[in-house]
């Protein structure tokens, strides 16, 4: 059995959620892979992204978001609204806040207001950190508009992100 690992650097944006397609991404990975049947798994480590797959739509608004993303967006609005300040959420609690703020990364410097981001675990929550698909002959199977999408939910700030592509099989 073969195991391969492929790993993606994305950036994202501030200020609204950051879609980014991957499927060219997993698509290439399986080609270099050389397996023909198994399976191809998708998969985010940051726990305010998620990885889900849907239909490519032709369409997209200025910032380059797909019609049905921008819908899913909306969506989500209504069920987990975006955090804007203190106190809208249980999450982040004064436990919590303390430990964000006691961790040094040069890359993101401790704010309190960069924590403010419980809409974005509880949104990456409810669409799941991974997808996994099948690879038949060589393919995988995703159909013939089915995409595969890599979202940061996290809108406090710009971001450095991984995205993680495991294919087995043989």
């Amino acid at each position: 059995m073969v195991v391969f690992h492929k790993e993606i650097d994305l950036n994202t944006v501030a200020n609204r959620p950051s879609y980014h397609d991957v499927t060219s991404d997993v698509t290439e990975a399986l080609a270099s892979s050389g397996v023909q049947n198994g399976i191809c798994v998708v998969s985010s480590p940051h726990t305010t992204c998620a990885v889900f797959f849907e239909e490519f739509m032709h369409d997209k608004n200025y910032y380059g978001d797909e019609f049905l993303q921008v819908d899913l967006n909306e969506a989500l609005d209504k069920i987990v609204p975006v955090q804007r300040t203190e106190g809208q959420y249980h999450s982040p609690g004064p436990k919590h806040i303390a430990y964000g703020m006691a961790k040094t990364d040069p890359d993101y410097p401790a704010k309190e207001w960069t924590m403010l981001n419980t809409d974005g675990h509880l949104r990456s929550t409810l669409l799941g950190a991974s997808e996994t698909l099948i690879i038949k002959d060589g393919n995988l199977l995703n159909g013939k508009v089915g995409y595969i999408y890599f979202v940061d939910f996290d809108q406090t700030r710009e971001r450095r992100r991984k995205c993680n592509i495991v294919i087995m099989g043989e």
